[in-house]
């Protein structure tokens, strides 16, 4: 007879209960093996060396796992991006972060999402989520900007309203040059601005209202991916921005359908429908006047 039938409790899944801390240590062993990481573990958490140490308990460990299963590949990611971003802030005075703070824009499906508590805000038309990220955070890529998740800036006791402020201001400089940048040249691609992607650069209000100030209040746009951008969707095969998406690295991937821009809202188009059947519908055009060619 089975155990339920007996009134016997079901065993807890990774779904409905939190990993116990034998399960959360061997996480962690795994990360330091896979990613090099530099850590101690003790009955109250996992100990990163340095000045200062960062301790991470195991109820910190389990947020950073979020709903990962805890012996997958996912929950070594997050964790190892955790226990990372820790370091990193702890290695950072706090005028530095007021100083790189920067804005991060994201598909709220994206890989590289953090997660719901990352968002600080959501474009209308839920399309677009904006969150924190920090230039030259990472030692080994000065330049880039590197998405941290919420949980670890509270954790390390960091003021993320005052980050947010910095960094959305930047993010309406970077939407005014942005706008001026196409009113010279409507038919260029949109490509990155200052520590700002495409997709963060469309989360400005600044510039979106300069996208559609000449297309009465509404236009579509191809971002399939985070550095570029395209416009005039006529001159596109409907198919591309669904292939260029799926070409792109996942880290680096933007939206695989036209999103519909207004001077508020960010919507990406339906899911459905054949895109490359138009394309592979439409027949090949006629070239008069060319003689027959011999390769050899």
């Amino acid at each position: 007879m089975p155990p339920e039938s007996l009134g016997a409790t079901p065993a807890p899944t990774t779904e409905t209960a939190a990993p116990p801390v034998l399960v959360l240590r061997r996480c962690a062993l795994a990360v330091s093996v896979l990613h090099d990481v530099d850590l101690r573990l003790g009955l109250t958490g996992i100990r990163l060396p340095g000045t200062p140490v960062v301790q991470v308990g195991w109820a910190e460990a389990r947020r950073a796992l979020a709903t990962a299963d805890p012996e997958g590949h996912e929950a070594y990611r997050r964790l190892h991006g955790w226990l990372t971003a820790r370091r990193w802030i702890a290695d950072s005075a706090p005028e530095k972060l007021t100083r790189t703070a920067r804005p991060v824009a994201l598909p709220p499906d994206a890989p590289v999402h953090p997660g719901a508590d990352w968002a600080h805000r959501r474009v209308l038309g839920d399309a677009l989520d904006v969150g924190l990220g920090f230039v030259g955070l990472d030692p080994a890529r000065p330049d880039d900007v590197v998405i941290v998740p919420a949980g670890a800036l509270q954790a390390a006791g960091v003021d993320t309203v005052r980050l947010w402020t910095a960094a959305d201001a930047y993010l309406e400089t970077m939407g005014r040059i942005a706008a001026a940048r196409y009113d010279r040249d409507p038919t260029a691609p949109l490509r990155p601005l200052g520590d700002c992607d495409v997709l963060t650069l469309l989360a400005a209000q600044t510039f979106r209202a300069a996208l559609v100030a000449t297309t009465g209040g509404m236009r579509t746009v191809a971002v399939p991916m985070r550095t570029r951008g395209w416009l005039d969707l006529s001159r596109i095969d409907p198919a591309f921005a669904l292939a260029a998406a799926a070409a792109t690295e996942p880290d680096q991937r933007g939206f695989d359908r036209p999103v519909l821009l207004t001077r508020d809202e960010v919507t990406a188009a339906r899911t459905g429908g054949r895109p490359a059947a138009a394309a592979l519908a439409d027949p090949a055009g006629r070239t008069e006047g060319l003689r027959p060619a011999l390769f050899r």
